[in-house]
């Protein structure tokens, strides 16, 4: 048996200090110089300062016969520093020292009271800790993450995920709900939807009001992002009616499509972390192509326009890319770059991008109608697509931070 086996049971004598008061340089260092005259083990640590006000916690284990000595140092220490000091030792099994399994992350743009009651009281309901909240991000949304540890088996992922994505709507948060660990923090790939994702626009729609059929192409359109018609057929039906439409008009869209907000934020800060980012749309790739080189996607698929004597046919050129043919993508793509689904993330609004949602390892409904919402993992409904940072557990001075340096 090596040491560190050897060393996983047994009992431990510990000790949680607790030290609160208004911050001051100094403060984190007296403590350990104090701490640092004895035989101690630092187990663990948690500092936060608001508006000035310092809570320090830290976890210790100690010979036993030194717990009245570190206390009476700790009161001289902290009463020099106008400090609160609270101080419990006791005996603690060290297979007791849980491991947070479950990271939630809240998103809203006025976080209330209610809303954090009613994650704490689903929390509750399935025999969960939580162990940590902090907060990553306050503008322009509010974030909070929570590390959770179930202490039972009562309810999957699936069952977690699927409440608390209730409460959120009900609440007003956009909330994402994962298993902690290292595929968490490892996800490689993220795939992206185009149309009202990427871009603000349907781009089908801007090309049928310039063919004089944009109301027509409209009503389909919304039929299949309910997912009341059959994608393939309700696509089919929509560019019959562009058939004459000159190949012009595909020049002057290019020009008339706009990412969405935080679109560049996100991209860039995913490539600075080494991820790979991709697009796959079931819109044209005749008008978004130069778009996706400028922002230097990794890899995309979309439909192609068929085109004659610089005219639409009204139909499309290979191979259709609908529901199923986004969710091969995402896995395609992921093959490609030697990782498991696990470490990917989907991000799409319509019926034709549940699949790829069902299948990565965060599915990620953003702005989507409520059919995709209810059946998506996770939702995001502020206008910002760069929000998806906070999902992954990147702060807002993390982004900035990376802005800065480059």
């Amino acid at each position: 048996m090596s040491r560190i086996e050897a060393d996983q049971g047994g009992m431990q004598h510990t000790g949680l200090i607790l030290i609160s008061g208004v911050d001051a340089p100094g403060v984190t260092q007296a403590l350990y110089r104090t701490l640092e005259q004895f035989a101690v083990t630092i187990l663990d640590i948690e500092q936060v300062v608001i508006r000035g006000r310092l809570i320090l916690t830290t976890l210790i284990s100690l010979d036993p016969a030194h717990a009245s000595a570190i206390e009476a140092d700790l009161i001289e220490t902290t009463n020099k520093l106008n400090l609160d000091l609270a101080i419990d030792f006791t005996d603690q099994d060290k297979a007791d020292a849980a491991v947070p399994n479950l990271h939630i992350v809240a998103l809203s743009q006025e976080l209330r009271p209610a809303g954090v009651a009613a994650i704490a009281t689903k929390i509750a309901q399935h025999g969960g800790n939580i162990d940590r909240i902090r907060r990553t991000a306050s503008y322009p949304l509010t974030a909070i993450e929570f590390e959770v540890t179930l202490l039972s088996n009562d309810g999957n992922l699936k069952t977690i995920q699927r409440e608390l994505a209730e409460i959120a709507r009900a609440n007003d948060i956009d909330i994402a709900v994962e298993q902690s660990g290292l595929a968490r923090r490892a996800k490689r790939i993220v795939l992206l939807d185009m149309d009202s994702t990427l871009i603000q626009q349907e781009v089908i729609d801007l090309i049928a009001k310039k063919h004089q059929v944009g109301k027509e192409v409209s009503e389909i359109t919304e039929k299949a992002m309910r997912g009341e018609l059959d994608f393939a057929g309700s696509l089919s039906a929509r560019v019959g009616l562009l058939t004459g439409a000159s190949v012009d008009i595909l020049e002057q869209v290019k020009a008339e499509i706009t990412l969405t907000p935080g679109a560049r934020t996100l991209i860039r800060t995913l490539h600075r972390l080494g991820h790979k980012v991709g697009v796959v749309s079931g819109g044209f790739l005749d008008v978004i192509e130069p778009l996706l080189n400028e922002l230097d996607i990794d890899f995309y698929r979309a439909n192609k326009l068929e085109i004659s004597d610089s005219k639409l046919t009204g139909k499309i050129t290979g191979n259709l890319i609908d529901r199923s043919a986004k969710a091969e993508a995402l896995r395609e793509f992921a093959e490609s770059e030697g990782v498991s689904l696990a470490q990917t993330i989907a991000i799409g609004d319509g019926a034709n991008d549940l699949g790829m949602l069902e299948i990565a390892g965060l599915g990620i409904a953003f702005n989507a109608k409520p059919a995709v919402r209810a059946a998506a993992s996770s939702s995001i409904n502020s206008p910002y697509l760069d929000s998806v940072l906070y999902l992954m557990g990147i702060t807002r001075e993390e982004i900035e931070s990376a802005d800065r340096a480059n």
